[in-house]
């Protein structure tokens, strides 16, 4: 597994650990900074805290593009998992499009469920498909 493949797991369990603690979107991140076990490095923290800077829009685009799903429906992990793979997709240029969907699909074929992979590629691709036309 490749550092940023590890940084974008660690973002995964930070997020989802705020979202089970019922903390604001990355509320976790500093405590996480601190313990240092393991080690969060500068990748992990700039995708938790540009995925908690732009929450509302990615959840609103999410929610709007997911067809039969809304956010409260779908599990933690998968909905984390599309918050990190949407804010690389849309609001981080350093990441390949490319690189931002197949890494979200990897995280899910390895943590989710077995129906998991097909909806977090088909929900970025989708989003892909509209980036030119959402103004992000």
């Amino acid at each position: 597994m490749s550092a940023r493949s590890k940084a974008r797991k660690r973002a995964l369990d930070v997020l989802f650990e705020s979202e089970v603690r019922g903390l604001p979107v990355g509320g976790t991140l500093a405590d996480r900074v601190a313990d240092n076990d393991p080690p969060v490095n500068e990748f992990t923290v700039a995708l938790v805290e540009g995925v908690a800077k732009h929450i509302e829009q990615i959840d609103d685009l999410l929610e709007t593009h997911s067809v039969g799903w809304t956010l409260d429906r779908m599990p933690a992990v998968d909905r984390n998992i599309l918050r990190i793979g949407a804010y690389e997709l849309l609001f981080d240029d350093q990441v390949p499009d490319v690189v931002a969907v197949s890494e979200a699909v990897a995280m899910a074929r390895d943590l989710s469920t077995d129906e998991s992979p097909v909806f977090v590629n088909g929900l970025l691709a989708r989003l892909l498909q509209l980036k030119p036309t959402l103004g992000v």
